[in-house]
């Protein structure tokens, strides 16, 4: 029996996939657990509806990344933190006040997009990676200052 695939399953396939199983499988376990779906005429074209609207979804997602990387890109963002002897920070720098010096200065990224392998604790101008989209990635310069009252 063909079937269609409404969701992604381990070892059959992904969503959208038509493939070819035993009847019984297909009408005991796949159509009633909402996995698949008969291959029919009507099932195919709501399944491609479905794919072509991710689609659009993802390549606006994409678009909007590729706006927002070149916008950052290369840019310099300072961040101000009180500071001991010999510059070091009282604390640390992390992702998320990276994710705040952006959204001070209009960027919506999120603290998840901003790959920092360890947490700045030093003075100085620091190169940091955003994964805005699987596809799209910016590179952005912080530069650690000291407070002016440090």
């Amino acid at each position: 029996m063909k079937v269609v695939l409404v969701q992604d399953y381990e070892d059959l396939g992904s969503f959208g996939d038509i493939i070819n199983v035993k009847d019984g499988f297909a009408r005991n376990y796949l159509i009633p657990r909402g996995i698949a779906l008969p291959a029919t005429d009507s099932n195919l074209k709501h399944i491609s509806t479905i794919q072509s609207h991710k689609k659009r979804k993802l390549d606006r997602q994409k678009q909007k990344a590729i706006n927002i990387a070149n916008s950052i890109n290369g840019k310099i963002f300072e961040i101000y933190r009180e500071v001991g002897k010999g510059g070091k920070l009282y604390g640390s720098v992390g992702a998320m006040d990276i994710a705040s010096a952006l959204k001070e200065a209009g960027f919506e990224v999120e603290r998840k997009q901003i790959s920092l392998k360890s947490p700045i604790k030093d003075v100085g101008i620091y190169t940091i990676v955003v994964k805005l989209h699987p596809e799209v990635i910016a590179n952005i310069k912080v530069d650690i200052k000291p407070s002016p009252g440090s």
